[in-house]
């Protein structure tokens, strides 16, 4: 009970942060800051990926290196996907930015 009344009350109290802005307040673009944001993770994300990949195919070829040439290809189609999907979110971003 104590915390539905500490909740009730947190609510009622956060209300005037939703107030609307005066006339002469900046607007601020929030799809450009986060926008850059979400560029950023998944820029970082993509990285990530791509040094597990390959270090993943490194390890793979040297235990085995009869089978590097069917590693190799994989490698290079999986990176391929791995870099389109920080592809399209840069022209997603360019496209809702723009």
């Amino acid at each position: 009970m104590k915390n539905l009344l500490l909740l009730l009350a947190l609510l009622l109290f956060a209300a005037p942060v939703f107030a609307q802005e005066g006339a002469g307040a900046a607007a601020t673009n929030w799809v450009a800051i986060t926008s850059g944001f979400a560029m950023a993770i998944a820029s970082g994300l993509c990285a990530l990926g791509q040094a597990k990949a390959v270090a993943a195919a490194c390890e793979g070829m040297a235990r085995n290196p009869g089978a590097s040439g069917g590693i190799r290809f994989a490698l290079i189609l999986g990176l391929a996907l791995i870099e389109s999907l920080a592809l399209y979110t840069l022209v997603i971003i360019l496209l809702k930015v723009s």
